[in-house]
Formats: structure tokens, C-alpha cells, sequence
């Protein structure tokens, strides 16, 4: 049996996707958090149109950081941190 903490099988797939597609907020949506998803998801495509994808490079460099923070994160801590403290943001 896994010694892990609830929500900690959540913190690679989370991560890898902050990391490869954050600009889409799909890490997001992996933890639960819909509207934060939602939210990047939208921030992406609008200001990605408005500004020759300029806002969207930002979007994505947020999810980067927060992939990397994710996987550095050791399990107890993400899964106290974002699965049960539900912190949406950094």
C-alpha cells in the first residue's frame, strides 16, 4: 500500500502540464480548480488574440512556474498545500 497523502498522485500530472501546456490552465482543471482553469484558459486565447500571442506567452510563463513549483513541492506539501488547502494561485 502507498504511503503517499491523498492528492499527491495529482502533484506529476499537474506539474508536467503546468510545465507543457500552462498557457491552456490544464494543470488547473487536474487539481479541481475549474474557474482558475477557466480562467487562464480565457485570459490565453483573448489576450493571445489581441496581442499577436504576446498575452498568451505571459499565461504559459505562469503555468511554467507553477508546474516547477509543483514538482518541487515534496508530496506532504502539495497535497496539504493545493489538494486539501486548496490554494489556486503560486
Amino acid at each position: 500500500m502507498s504511503d503517499k497523502p491523498a492528492g499527491a498522485e495529482k502533484k506529476l500530472a499537474a506539474g508536467i502540464c503546468g510545465i507543457l501546456l500552462g498557457a491552456l490552465g490544464i494543470h488547473k482543471f487536474i487539481l479541481g480548480y475549474t474557474t482558475e482553469g477557466i480562467i487562464m484558459l480565457v485570459a490565453s486565447l483573448v489576450l493571445g488574440f489581441f496581442t499577436c500571442g504576446a498575452g498568451a506567452a505571459v499565461v504559459g510563463i505562469i503555468g511554467l512556474i507553477e508546474g516547477i513549483i509543483y514538482l518541487t513541492k515534496s508530496d506532504e506539501d502539495f497535497a496539504r498545500i493545493y489538494v486539501q488547502g486548496k490554494k489556486a494561485w503560486f
